[in-house]
């Protein structure tokens, strides 16, 4: 380009502002984009999955306070987050199906678990008064409202992801300019899913 007449300059800077603008307006640059909206997504609802981990410690210690008799349920609630912390699944492995059904599948077991043991506190009305209870109840129901809330934006930002990836033009760009995009794993209906949890006492 140094070799070219000044016009000649001119044109050549003036095709490849125009090729750039025309692959910009063409959606070159959607698939990325989406990406990692998708990610930042999946990061955000792992933060409120590790927020609910961290709560669990102290609520089992509470609730064991004032009902010890009670262990077989705490111990599964204590073993069922273990084996949801054991199972991460972080942006370079959300495309892997079988590593999110075993996450989504843990965290399914400890929302069942504490469920189990949040059923038990009925019998305690002296646990269900304590003010350390009630500020433990008040963050963990706070936390599952993010959850969900959590999870209803990662699964619209992958279905934008996923959509990208299957429609033309984005099949066509990701193809050629993006060969190693892959579709989100996104999570599955369980039952009663279409209840919110509740986290009454």
């Amino acid at each position: 380009m140094m070799g070219l007449p000044l016009p000649a300059r001119i044109r050549a800077v003036l095709t490849v502002m125009v090729l750039s603008l025309g692959l910009s307006a063409c959606g070159i640059n959607n698939v990325p984009t989406l990406e990692e909206q998708a990610k930042s997504a999946w990061s955000e609802v792992q933060n409120q999955y590790q927020r609910r981990a961290d709560l669990i410690p102290n609520l089992v210690e509470t609730v064991k306070g004032f009902a010890r008799q009670e262990q077989e349920v705490l111990t599964q609630v204590t073993e069922a987050r273990a084996r949801a912390s054991q199972i991460q699944v972080d942006a370079s492995t959300v495309t892997d199906p079988e590593q999110f059904r075993r996450f989504q599948e843990a965290q399914n077991q400890l929302s069942g678990a504490l469920g189990r043991l949040l059923a038990t506190v009925e019998r305690y009305p002296e646990l269900k008064s304590n003010a350390n209870f009630l500020a433990l109840q008040s963050q963990l129901e706070g936390t599952e409202n993010r959850i969900a809330v959590a999870r209803r934006d990662y699964i619209e930002a992958v279905r934008a992801y996923n959509t990208e990836l299957r429609t033309i033009p984005g099949r066509w760009i990701a193809a050629i300019v993006y060969p190693e995009a892959e579709p989100m794993q996104t999570f599955t209906a369980t039952a009663g899913a279409e209840r919110p949890p509740e986290v009454k006492f």
